[in-house]
């Protein structure tokens, strides 16, 4: 059953909020798809993105279709399942596998060395499934060029491994036809990749992997009617009317942490859910993503921040208790309906593609010198920009005058281009930031946070500085076809977002680790001494 809970402050706050919402009928309106609840600038693209509402009802034929085809690829000895796929394409299926206790091995990543970790498990168990809306996502071509040279170099008929799910007449459905892949799944194109968690985009790879995802859309149903009332207890009405209100007044960064939900990686799918539907237009909700209730940025969230806990009530801030298919959905509905309190549009994501543009200009103009580090410190590579370079040319000095460059209120974003498996040691640096600089501080992997949290850091408040890790590459891996390396594209993505973030006039340092393991200690070295 589900349950959301606020403190009196965001109660007091929401209460004319919900009763305003209420008697504008958003939530009936919203439920039977009225596309001009964000105003007229929106309405074109609402027209077309709110299919989601109903997807507990219209993903069901899906479910006999994955069971029949598991099946089959099972009998035939094959039963390990790639994803190839960015965002909501991979952020659903890795929740819900991991919820479900059933493996999934989850390519969001141009990183060769976790590519190359994917590629040794055992091909001739391995589907490759190949999920991108747009058909055209290079992450995930790039994969599905790289495994099906590996099937076909073991001796395996790549066609019959691969399984592809995208939007109907893409580039994708067409070139996966003509080639004779084993499945084409096309999804509903009315619903967005970050609402997509019900469609085929998320219950295509999880129900391959062995996620019963007929019960995870019978506890999205078992919600929907209480999601679609104009009525006082509805918890979508109350907790967008907290988070709107608690943004009102300054509180525009929303601080999850699991409190004991059984849900393993909610936090990372309902930050992409947030982050790219409100970050625009200079406002938005930024939401951080913590270890625990303990992690520093919780408890002591501050005036600036909401915190929010998953799973069990901890008596201050927010909580929302239920299952997965539930609180997805009961999500969704929150974040559109804040949309509309915030003044701005849910469903685009208008300032994704800047840095996109900003990788293929650099993949399209390769230069064989690499970028001249400001200086060098053991194993780390300073990139500072002008006016953050410290007389002392030192990691140490580097990182303070870095975190004296975050404003009042603002946040520290950590962005690590690197191994999610092989250097998962990154993520002590959230943490540790937070507690040095007394600022929220967010953790991405590179470049999967661009799909993410990228939107907001350029669309929604400017008071955000960026830190960048990029590595050393020992072992690369060519993209067949393709006039670059992984490497070079993971290089390119850090760079062309760097650049576009440089150009929205925020402080971005990067550093680069010439050893990875050496460098990731040196920095934690150097941050404990920062803060001394």
């Amino acid at each position: 059953m589900t349950e959301v809970w606020g403190d009196e402050r965001l109660r007091e706050e929401a209460a004319p909020l919900v009763e305003r919402l209420v008697a504008e009928q958003v939530a009936s309106k919203l439920t039977a798809g009225d596309p001009t609840l964000w105003g007229p600038e929106a309405e074109s693209e609402a027209s077309i993105r709110l299919a989601w509402t109903k997807l507990h009802e219209t993903s069901r034929p899906l479910r006999g279709e994955i069971e029949a085809l598991r099946s089959t690829m099972n009998a035939e000895g094959v039963n390990r399942v790639v994803l190839a796929g960015m965002g909501g394409s991979s952020l659903a299926p890795e929740v819900i596998t991991n919820t479900a206790g059933v493996p999934l091995t989850v390519l969001d990543t141009t990183d060769p060395g976790q590519v190359a970790d994917a590629l040794e498990g055992d091909l001739s168990a391995t589907m490759l499934v190949v999920s991108s809306k747009s058909g055209s996502t290079v992450e995930t071509d790039s994969h599905r060029r790289i495994f099906e040279k590996a099937f076909t170099d073991n001796g395996i008929d790549a066609a019959s491994r691969i399984i592809v799910v995208t939007d109907p007449g893409s580039p994708l459905e067409a070139s996966a036809r003509e080639a004779g892949y084993r499945r084409v799944f096309t999804a509903d194109p009315n619903v967005g990749g970050r609402y997509s968690a019900l469609t085929a985009f998320g219950l295509v790879p999880a129900g391959l992997a062995g996620a019963d995802i007929g019960a995870l859309l019978d506890e999205a149903s078992s919600i929907a009617p209480k999601l679609a009332q104009d009525s006082e207890d509805n918890p979508a009405l109350f907790l967008a009317s907290a988070l709107g209100g608690a943004h009102a007044r300054g509180a525009e960064k929303v601080v999850f942490a699991d409190t004991g939900s059984g849900i393993r990686g909610f936090g990372d799918w309902v930050e992409q859910l947030i982050a790219e539907s409100t970050g625009k237009q200079g406002t938005g909700l930024l939401p951080v993503v913590v270890e625990n209730a303990d992690a520093p940025g919780f408890a002591d969230a501050g005036q600036d921040a909401t915190p929010v806990a998953i799973g069990e009530n901890v008596g201050t801030g927010l909580s929302t208790s239920g299952s997965l298919g539930e609180l997805m959905l009961l999500w969704e509905y929150a974040t559109a309906i804040v949309g509309r309190l915030l003044g701005i549009d849910p469903f685009d994501q208008p300032d994704v593609e800047a840095a996109k543009k900003a990788a293929r200009s650099l993949l399209d103009a390769p230069t064989s010198e690499p970028a001249k580090p400001t200086f060098v410190d053991g194993t780390v590579e300073v990139h500072a920009p002008e006016g953050l370079v410290p007389a002392e040319q030192t990691l140490t000095a580097a990182l303070r005058a870095f975190f004296d460059a975050v404003p009042e209120f603002g946040y520290v974003s950590v962005q690590a281009y690197l191994d999610r498996l092989a250097d998962a040691s990154a993520v002590v640096l959230r943490p540790e930031i937070t507690r040095i600089t007394g600022r929220q501080t967010t953790f991405g992997w590179g470049p999967r946070f661009l799909h993410s949290t990228g939107q907001y850091h350029k669309g929604g408040h400017q008071n955000g500085a960026y830190l960048q890790l990029t590595g050393a590459v020992d072992d690369d891996l060519t993209v067949p076809d393709r006039p670059y390396t992984l490497g070079t594209l993971q290089l390119a993505q850090a760079l062309g977002d760097g650049q576009v973030l440089a150009d929205h006039g925020r402080p971005v340092l990067r550093l680069h680790l010439t050893d990875r393991a050496a460098g990731l200690a040196h920095l934690v070295k150097a941050l404990q001494e920062v803060s001394r």
